[in-house]
């Protein structure tokens, strides 16, 4: 059976807890357990919720909207931090590999979004070999227009840039705030019919729950 997106995250936790300075990896574990603690907002998307019409760029820096995305039938949304995320590039692999020719049967489409600018996009999707379309949401106006944003806080962006990683230079318009990994499953109509929402940033949806999810649309 494939290796679950959880049990890589849980292989990929133990890996950076052996290489990473142990002060790097308290405040990490610090900003996780205050995530959980928050959880998922009240007001973020819900089944049922309609998308607002958006555009973005894709890592060409061509527009693509919403509507787009959902003229042949629904779309699978992925929002993810970035490609500087271990956690996230684990994901995007495995959908990648086990998620995007299942899709074909549902008449479904996959695309990732992150709070990058297009050339990070870009370097995302080259560094891992995706063939799905990557976009670039500036300031998480899209991530915030759902309800999944936050700002991290400053003892993990200082640790971030301990590790030669300043979000401000990575994203679009400089924003450091992120999206929480979500997936959304969007019909023809921009309802939404599928949310997982995850608080903590070492988990993501499995592809097996998006498959039912597509599967439930079918019934």
């Amino acid at each position: 059976m494939p290796v679950t997106i959880r049990e890589q995250s849980e292989q990929q936790t133990r890996a950076a807890a052996e290489v990473l300075p142990a002060e790097v990896v308290a405040v990490f574990d610090r900003s996780i357990r205050d995530l959980l603690e928050q959880g998922v907002p009240a007001g973020a998307v819900a089944v049922g919720d309609v998308l607002e019409p958006f555009t973005l760029s894709d890592a060409t820096n061509e527009p693509v909207n919403l509507d787009q995305l959902v003229e042949t039938g629904p779309a699978v949304i992925v929002f993810y931090r970035g490609g500087w995320c271990p956690y996230c590039n684990l994901a995007l692999r495995t959908y990648q590999s086990e998620l995007l020719s299942e899709l074909t049967a549902f008449g479904a489409r996959l695309v990732a979004i992150s709070p990058q600018t297009p050339d990070q996009s870009l370097s995302t999707a080259e560094k891992i070999g995706l063939e799905f379309t990557v976009l670039s949401d500036p300031s998480n106006r899209v991530a915030r227009s759902i309800g999944i944003v936050f700002q991290q806080a400053d003892d993990v962006l200082d640790a971030q840039r301990k590790l030669g990683l300043d979000l401000a230079k990575v994203n679009a318009e400089g924003s450091t705030e992120l999206p929480r990994p979500t997936v959304l499953v969007v019909d023809s109509d921009r309802t939404v019919r599928f949310v997982d929402v995850q608080p903590d940033y070492t988990a993501r949806t499995e592809v097996a729950d998006i498959l039912a999810a597509l599967a439930d649309l079918q019934t």
